[in-house]
């Protein structure tokens, strides 16, 4: 049966973006209806109990919160708290045949500066680490505002930014040259390269990787990557209270199946049947997917390159430099992640091969946050461990899905366990049935269960938030498709990756600007 309903805009997906953009416009006093195909909301930004028989809710996909702007949450009174992180990172390494690692702190203090100076010999890396991190952080400070503004030209950005050398470095130059002249440690270039490679197949020589270092150290003009209190669900539930509480109508399993537009409106027809007019629609989902729902060619994009694996852990496993494991894992760990390291794998990976020293980043989620785990889980010295490994872009696991898929998770335990005094599977939960409390989930297995294009992350490659002078129309927001009533609100857009509301945002303020 088909039923015809008229609203102001319909929103396409019901993530974090999606449901940023209806609580806008319905804020705004706008009619709006959300569509989400999923029996929940979230998208990306679920949590969920993998491992039934353990009350542990993991935030399955998306993890830390750096991109969300305080301004979001003020605009739409989200009551949602982020944690920060007392350590910043953990590197392990063997030299001269001995076990250490290179300890960051959040903030640099005399323990961060001893560790560079044990895996160095002395002082000027870590001198320089802090000038770059420096000169980054006032960037982030100047450029983050503009995330929310309408866009500008580059020449009119870098002026108005008022840092023409980091400019040079950041937007310019291959952020590989820039970290090899900056930095001679190996493994401290490796550690600064990896900001700007997680979910891109990218060399360092590659300005996507400079989009995607940006991204990441903007972070609401902090650069900090958070910890979501309660899991990325706690998040999700939040922004649908706020939607609700505005007025926005949610319906959930709906799929959408058509989308078609006059010179007026445009109608949307979900599998059941139903028929959604709107004057706009904002779409959260990949512009590769509403491209085939307009039957139009999708926009050519990367491939997603990001191994997610899940683990619940019934205590924190010894390592072999003797560090403190509640420090080691409670910042982002790195393994295999020296410059070479990252370059080679890369190499190896674009010539289809799972690279054997697969470069991992890692964190526990409930050294900062214990709250996603029962108090009982949590008394019992329980943790959670969530590792990423790069450079495992989806045509690796084009051929044997599922074979892929384990190979690539063999090669992350190995990876790991190398620095570690009891292999990780000692340490992991063990489930009903005698399996062990681990889940992977490989680029393709993120295109299935979330619509993420070839499991790329960011839906499509990144671009700098300003405007080049290369674009085919004029854009404003961002968010603008050849369509004047149709506009992009998801992690497509320009300006849109991360887990950060920015794109949610901006379609809105477009379609509000009309008025």
């Amino acid at each position: 049966m088909s039923t015809d309903s008229k609203y102001d805009a319909v929103v396409v997906g019901g993530g974090h973006n999606g449901l940023v953009a209806a609580a806008y416009l319905a804020k705004a006093g706008k009619s709006v209806v959300l569509l989400e195909s999923a029996s929940e909301l979230g998208g990306a930004t679920t949590s969920v109990r993998p491992f039934p028989e353990y009350d542990a809710r993991l935030s399955r996909y998306s993890y830390l919160v750096s991109l969300l702007p305080d301004q979001i949450v003020a605009d739409l009174g989200i009551n949602f708290k982020t944690l920060e992180r007392s350590i910043a990172s953990y590197t392990p390494y063997k030299k001269g045949g001995k076990d250490g690692g290179l300890l960051i702190s959040q903030n640099w203090d005399a323990r961060t500066a001893e560790s560079f100076r044990e895996l160095t010999g002395g002082d000027e890396e870590g001198k320089k680490w802090q000038e770059f991190y420096s000169e980054i952080a006032v960037l982030a400070e100047r450029i983050a505002p503009y995330m929310l503004q309408p866009l500008k030209s580059a020449a009119d950005l870098k002026s108005e930014i008022g840092l023409p050398e980091v400019w040079k470095f950041m937007m310019e130059r291959p952020i590989g040259e820039v970290i090899q002249d900056r930095f001679q440690d190996d493994l401290v270039r490796g550690v600064v390269l990896t900001d700007a490679l997680i979910g891109t197949f990218s060399s360092a020589q590659d300005l996507q990787a400079n989009r995607c270092f940006l991204y990441h150290l903007i972070g609401n003009g902090t650069g900090q990557w958070r910890v979501p209190q309660g899991g990325m669900g706690a998040f999700v539930t939040e922004l649908n209270r706020v939607a609700l509480l505005n007025g926005v109508e949610i319906n959930l399993n709906s799929h959408v199946t058509d989308i078609d537009s006059s010179s007026s409106s445009v109608a949307v027809t979900t599998a059941t049947g139903d028929k959604y007019v709107a004057t706009d629609l904002l779409f959260a989902g990949a512009p590769q997917t509403l491209a085939k729902l307009r039957g139009k060619s999708a926009p050519a994009s990367l491939d997603g390159s990001q191994m997610k694996i899940n683990m619940l852990l019934s205590k924190l496993p010894r390592l072999k430099s003797g560090v403190d494991p509640k420090l080691a894992f409670a910042g982002t760990f790195h393994v295999n992640e020296t410059y070479s390291q990252l370059e080679k794998a890369y190499q190896v990976a674009k010539l289809g091969d799972i690279p054997s020293d697969l470069p991992l980043e890692m964190y526990c989620h409930t050294l900062t946050d214990p709250t996603i785990l029962s108090p009982e889980l949590s008394q019992r010295g329980f943790h959670t461990l969530t590792l990423f490994g790069l450079h495992t872009p989806a045509a690796l696991f084009d051929a044997d899905p599922s074979g892929a898929k384990e190979a690539a998770k063999a090669a992350a335990i190995s990876s790991l366990n190398q620095y570690l005094e009891e292999p990780i599977e000692s340490v992991l939960a063990v489930c009903g049935d005698g399996s062990l409390a681990i889940e992977a989930k490989s680029p393709i297995d993120l295109d299935n269960d979330l619509g993420l294009p070839r499991g790329n992350i960011f839906h499509r490659d990144l671009d700098f938030p300003f405007i080049d002078g290369t674009e085919s129309a004029p854009i404003k927001w961002g968010s603008e498709t050849d369509d004047s009533h149709i506009f992009l609100a998801g992690a497509g857009a320009r300006r849109g990756g991360g887990v950060s509301g920015i794109a949610g945002h901006n379609a809105a303020m477009a379609v509000l600007a009309k008025d």
